[in-house]
């Protein structure tokens, strides 16, 4: 008697919990008379208590998915409060305080927020610094990317030749004003040296042009030395040519309008192995 009174204390128990199918089963046992009835056809799951899940699955959403749904909540809170940021930038210290401020002033928590927006793509955390932004970078980055990348069909290798035929036009015509220099300083020399050689020989003598040739000497070392001092080149022949040509290509660029620094990214973008001399400096 004890024992089926324990099994009918256990019954009455989880009575309420069981589904109207084995209601009937229930019944007979509870009148039977019988210790030795069947009672193998009552399944001990439809007695027992509903599991939590199928609970909240009845009456609504489950842990997990609440969790779920206040982490997403409190992640679009933090952009709201970041896009209202009119800085670019801030320390991640700052960003740090503001997730834990919008968690409820809880570090663990705001730690947490600031890892998963970074792991995210919604901000970019390089260092110390936090960029709040990220599409502008992807937007910089591209642009860089395109600038620095040449492709089979690229418009801009238009560009460079156009540039290259316009500096071809500029650098002959730079040396030939260059040339047209030289050859009117050799007439002048020319003509310095017959001067002196009739003023020695016919209207002078060696005695009265040796002092003349020897300070006209010495003024020619000065303008060697001035020159040097003022284009850090040496005093050569070729060093004059070189330093006259630039200076005259350099204006020839100006008033023609041409881009230098264009031409050099260019040039160095589609032929990057090309020498350095062969561009000149401006």
């Amino acid at each position: 008697m004890a024992l089926r009174r324990a099994i009918t204390k256990r019954l009455i128990d989880g009575y309420k919990c069981v589904r109207p199918s084995n209601t009937k089963i229930l019944r007979h046992y509870m009148t039977s008379s019988n210790l030795t009835d069947p009672i193998t056809a009552i399944r001990i799951e439809s007695v027992s208590p509903p599991r939590s899940e199928e609970a909240t699955a009845v009456t609504g959403l489950s842990v997990s998915e609440t969790k779920k749904l206040l982490r997403m909540y409190q992640m679009e809170k933090v952009k709201a409060r970041l896009r209202e940021i009119p800085k670019n930038s801030v320390s991640y210290w700052e960003f740090v305080q503001i997730c834990c401020e919008t968690c409820g002033n809880n570090d663990e928590q705001g730690s947490q927020m600031a890892q998963s927006l970074d792991h995210a793509g919604s901000v970019v955390v390089l260092g110390d610094i936090v960029f709040l932004h990220p599409h502008q970078i992807a937007m910089s980055m591209a642009a860089m990317i395109h600038q620095t990348s040449a492709l089979p069909n690229d418009p801009r290798k238009e560009e460079l030749a156009q540039l290259e035929t316009t500096k071809k036009c500029i650098d002959i015509r730079a040396r030939r004003i260059v040339q047209a220099e030289l050859y009117c300083g050799l007439g002048l020399l020319a003509a310095q040296t017959v001067g002196f050689m009739r003023l020695t020989f016919w209207e002078l003598s060696w005695d009265v042009m040796e002092p003349i040739c020897f300070f006209v000497t010495s003024l020619h070392f000065l303008l060697g030395y001035y020159f040097f001092l003022r284009t850090s080149t040496e005093p050569s022949f070729e060093g004059f040519y070189q330093q006259r040509f630039n200076t005259k290509q350099k204006k020839l660029m100006e008033s023609h309008g041409f881009d230098f620094l264009r031409y050099t990214e260019l040039n160095s973008l589609f032929t990057p192995l090309a020498c350095k001399s062969e561009v000149s400096t401006v």
